[in-house]
Protein backbone atom coordinates (compact mmCIF):
# COMPACT_ATOMS: atom_id res chain seq x y z
CA UNK A 1 0.00 0.00 0.00
CA UNK A 2 2.61 2.40 0.78
CA UNK A 3 4.25 1.76 -2.67
CA UNK A 4 0.69 2.82 -4.50
CA UNK A 5 0.92 5.83 -2.42
CA UNK A 6 4.13 6.49 -3.63
CA UNK A 7 3.36 6.09 -7.30
CA UNK A 8 0.51 8.00 -6.53
CA UNK A 9 2.17 10.60 -5.33
CA UNK A 10 4.62 11.41 -7.46
CA UNK A 11 2.10 10.77 -10.93
CA UNK A 12 0.13 13.31 -9.46
CA UNK A 13 3.38 15.45 -9.05
CA UNK A 14 3.69 15.16 -12.53
CA UNK A 15 1.03 15.89 -13.66
CA UNK A 16 0.57 19.20 -12.01
CA UNK A 17 4.29 20.09 -13.15
CA UNK A 18 2.98 20.02 -17.21
CA UNK A 19 0.80 22.97 -16.95
CA UNK A 20 1.53 26.02 -18.83
CA UNK A 21 2.09 29.56 -17.58
CA UNK A 22 -0.42 31.22 -19.69
CA UNK A 23 -3.30 30.38 -22.25
CA UNK A 24 -0.89 31.96 -25.10
CA UNK A 25 1.20 29.42 -24.80
CA UNK A 26 -1.22 27.10 -25.79
CA UNK A 27 -2.09 29.18 -28.47
CA UNK A 28 -0.30 28.77 -31.84
CA UNK A 29 0.65 32.31 -32.80
CA UNK A 30 0.97 32.87 -36.61
CA UNK A 31 4.74 33.56 -37.68
CA UNK A 32 5.95 37.37 -37.34
CA UNK A 33 6.83 38.87 -40.92
CA UNK A 34 9.81 41.08 -41.08
CA UNK A 35 9.59 44.56 -40.61
CA UNK A 36 10.64 46.00 -42.97
CA UNK A 37 11.02 43.40 -45.78
CA UNK A 38 14.13 43.80 -47.78
CA UNK A 39 15.14 42.38 -50.95
CA UNK A 40 18.23 40.91 -49.63
CA UNK A 41 17.20 39.96 -46.63
CA UNK A 42 13.74 38.25 -47.22
CA UNK A 43 12.93 37.73 -50.98
CA UNK A 44 16.24 37.31 -52.59
CA UNK A 45 16.39 34.12 -50.48
CA UNK A 46 13.30 32.84 -51.21
CA UNK A 47 13.78 33.39 -55.52
CA UNK A 48 17.13 32.14 -55.25
CA UNK A 49 15.82 28.71 -53.70
CA UNK A 50 12.73 28.52 -55.84
CA UNK A 51 12.87 30.46 -59.04
CA UNK A 52 16.32 30.39 -60.15
CA UNK A 53 16.16 26.78 -61.98
CA UNK A 54 14.35 28.46 -64.65
CA UNK A 55 14.56 32.08 -63.81
CA UNK A 56 18.24 32.33 -64.39
CA UNK A 57 20.50 34.26 -66.67
CA UNK A 58 19.98 33.98 -69.47
CA UNK A 59 16.84 31.85 -68.22
CA UNK A 60 16.15 28.30 -68.80
CA UNK A 61 13.65 25.84 -69.40
CA UNK A 62 11.00 28.53 -71.66
CA UNK A 63 10.87 30.84 -68.24
CA UNK A 64 10.39 34.12 -70.40
CA UNK A 65 12.38 36.06 -67.95
CA UNK A 66 15.32 36.32 -65.74
CA UNK A 67 15.31 36.81 -61.52
CA UNK A 68 18.44 36.96 -60.63
CA UNK A 69 18.89 40.84 -59.41
CA UNK A 70 16.19 43.74 -57.38
CA UNK A 71 15.70 44.76 -60.89
CA UNK A 72 14.62 41.67 -62.34
CA UNK A 73 12.17 40.51 -59.32
CA UNK A 74 10.91 43.96 -58.83
CA UNK A 75 10.20 44.20 -62.59
CA UNK A 76 8.20 40.87 -62.61
CA UNK A 77 6.44 41.90 -59.36
CA UNK A 78 5.43 45.35 -60.93
CA UNK A 79 4.87 43.76 -65.00
CA UNK A 80 5.05 40.18 -64.91
CA UNK A 81 2.27 39.50 -62.34
CA UNK A 82 4.90 37.78 -60.23
CA UNK A 83 2.59 37.80 -56.85
CA UNK A 84 -0.50 36.08 -58.83
CA UNK A 85 1.40 33.30 -60.25
CA UNK A 86 3.29 32.08 -56.84
CA UNK A 87 0.05 33.10 -55.17
CA UNK A 88 -1.77 30.31 -57.39
CA UNK A 89 -2.31 26.54 -57.17
CA UNK A 90 -0.67 23.64 -59.08
CA UNK A 91 -2.54 23.28 -62.20
CA UNK A 92 -3.74 26.84 -62.47
CA UNK A 93 -2.18 28.66 -65.11
CA UNK A 94 0.53 30.12 -65.46
CA UNK A 95 1.22 28.92 -61.93
CA UNK A 96 5.02 28.84 -60.71
CA UNK A 97 6.77 27.15 -59.46
CA UNK A 98 5.76 25.09 -63.15
CA UNK A 99 5.95 21.85 -62.04
CA UNK A 100 6.36 22.07 -58.45
CA UNK A 101 4.58 22.67 -55.15
CA UNK A 102 3.28 25.89 -54.01
CA UNK A 103 5.79 28.72 -52.13
CA UNK A 104 4.29 28.58 -47.99
CA UNK A 105 2.34 30.77 -47.52
CA UNK A 106 4.93 33.06 -45.35
CA UNK A 107 7.27 33.46 -48.21
CA UNK A 108 3.81 34.48 -50.47
CA UNK A 109 3.20 36.84 -47.68
CA UNK A 110 7.03 38.07 -47.39
CA UNK A 111 6.99 38.92 -51.04
CA UNK A 112 3.36 40.56 -50.55
CA UNK A 113 4.90 42.42 -47.66
CA UNK A 114 8.42 43.74 -49.96
CA UNK A 115 5.71 45.69 -51.98
CA UNK A 116 3.91 47.09 -49.10
CA UNK A 117 7.25 48.08 -48.02
CA UNK A 118 8.28 50.29 -50.82
CA UNK A 119 10.54 47.52 -52.64
CA UNK A 120 12.65 48.22 -50.09
CA UNK A 121 16.54 46.84 -51.37
CA UNK A 122 18.44 46.58 -48.21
Amino acid sequence: MKNICIALMICSAFLLGCTNASEEDLIDQPPQLPDPVTYVDHVKPIIDANCLNCHSDPPQNGAPSSLVDYGDVTNGYINGNLLNRISGQPGDTGFMPEGGNRLPQLSIDIIEKWETDGFQNN
